[in-house]
């Protein structure tokens, strides 16, 4: 991932140096459970306890050797005596590597849930505040009846609530470990060494592996990672979709001294939230990627390697850049009501042309008359520039069943949020 969407906290946890920091304590981890079982004297286990890696020498070794894990082993034990020839006994290279690589996972998961939880927050605290700031909904991009601001608002912080659940299941589907050797019988490593290395390092023990841990748990954790940005985009789009200038209900925060265009002096862009639009295509196209890695050849083969060594670093900090950033978004916007309540009015009481439906079937028309006569005033309201609710008021086939107070009963805003304190204490707010 380029520096400009890569955060401090992710960045390090997907670093070449943590990487192999990892790997060093999971064969330490083994080393320790053969030491308990007898096998490596303690003597030696106490020597072992202060092996290190060297950076600049595995590269070194690397360019000769091309293998990543022999250079990483090689580079550890020209620093030890005698006693390294029992670092990575009984184990094939993806012991360590996929077992290191899903506590990398678990601490990428970690710091994603707490950005949902940011994310949560800002949402949580904008949705009280709008709670009952009145505007239109719209479906098809057309007005259809008022809903509020803060209703809005509250069906994201629901769906963000579900995505911290998913993404939690998929932290526990990743937080497993393999030490089974070659083609996972456990015939170099037993099945209790495998179950003192889960242990200490906090982690399940794979029931069964190949010489891998399962790509379906991996797919789990970027689908998720994909379903949680898919999420972002939806919140995202209906922020730039508010922002337009014929709406402008609601804009992102524009700093003093912030530039829109290099052209056009006059722009405040929805940039923050195109860029979040943009990055969830990025962790969906991984997706199915993790998905393609699922099947590999007989025990393995390694055509998912090279893939991962992209999709899972950039998919998680792709998402928790884009958290981040809509989460800045959401705590600054500016939210105008005035304009939210003039556009309400744009169509001249068209909003209200339900109620006048279904107030002319309580009276005795049958629904398809009345759908009719609803219809035709709703028809003039947008070709005439003339407004709905005068019309309605002097179609005699209205005004001899309804009266004009009941009308004005009819045409009362209100009526469309009356019970969103209800919504709000069933979802939790």
């Amino acid at each position: 991932m380029i520096d400009r969407y890569a955060r401090p906290k992710m960045k390090q946890v997907w670093s070449e140096e943590n990487k192999y920091d990892r790997w060093l304590e999971v064969e330490l981890a083994v080393c320790e459970a053969w030491t308990a079982e007898g096998v490596i004297p303690a003597d030696d286990m106490a020597k072992l306890r202060g092996a290190r890696h060297d950076m600049t020498r595995l590269n070194e070794i690397l360019a000769r050797t091309r293998h990543d894990v022999t250079a990483f082993l090689s580079s550890i034990t020209e620093q030890l005596g005698p006693e390294g020839r029992w670092i990575h006994l009984g184990l094939t290279s993806s012991d360590v590597w996929d077992t290191a690589t899903n506590l990398q996972l678990i601490d990428a998961a970690d710091l994603l849930d707490s950005e949902v939880d940011a994310l949560l927050d800002a949402l949580k605290q904008r949705a009280q505040e709008h709670k009952h700031t009145p505007m239109m909904g719209r479906t098809h991009g057309v007005h259809a009846e008022p809903v509020t601001f803060g209703l809005k608002l509250a069906l994201w912080w629901d769906e963000m609530r579900r995505n911290r659940t998913r993404l939690s299941q998929a932290r526990e589907a990743i937080a497993v470990g393999k030490i089974s050797g070659p083609v996972g019988t456990h015939a170099t490593a037993p099945p209790s060494i495998e179950a003192r290395v889960c242990e200490a390092l906090g982690i399940a023990s794979a029931p069964v592996s190949n010489q891998i841990i399962q790509r379906d748990r991996h797919a789990q954790f970027v689908t998720t990672l994909a379903l949680v940005a898919a999420s972002l985009e939806k919140i995202a789009t209906e922020i730039r979709g508010l922002q337009r200038t014929e709406v402008r209900e609601v804009e992102e925060p524009f700093r003093e001294g912030q530039t829109g265009s290099s052209s056009m002096p006059h722009k405040r862009n929805p940039e923050l939230t195109e860029r979040v639009c943009g990055l969830a295509r990025l962790v969906r196209g991984h997706a199915v990627t993790a998905l393609e890695n699922v099947a590999l050849w007989g025990e393995r083969d390694i055509s998912h390697s090279s893939a991962e060594r992209i999709i899972l670093p950039d998919s998680c900090m792709a998402l928790d850049y884009s958290l981040d950033l809509l989460a800045g978004v959401v705590r600054g916007m500016r939210v105008y009501p005035d304009r939210m309540a003039s556009n309400m009015e744009l169509t001249r009481g068209l909003l209200f042309s339900q109620r006048v439906l279904l107030s002319l079937v309580e009276r005795g028309m049958s629904r398809e008359d009345a759908y009719k006569v609803v219809q035709a005033n709703s028809m003039r309201t947008w070709d005439e520039d003339s407004d709905f609710r005068q019309l309605v008021r002097d179609d005699p086939e209205v005004n001899c069943r309804i009266a004009a107070a009941e009308l004005d009963e009819i045409f009362d805003y209100g009526y469309y949020v009356r019970h969103v304190d209800e919504i709000f204490e069933r979802v939790g707010l």
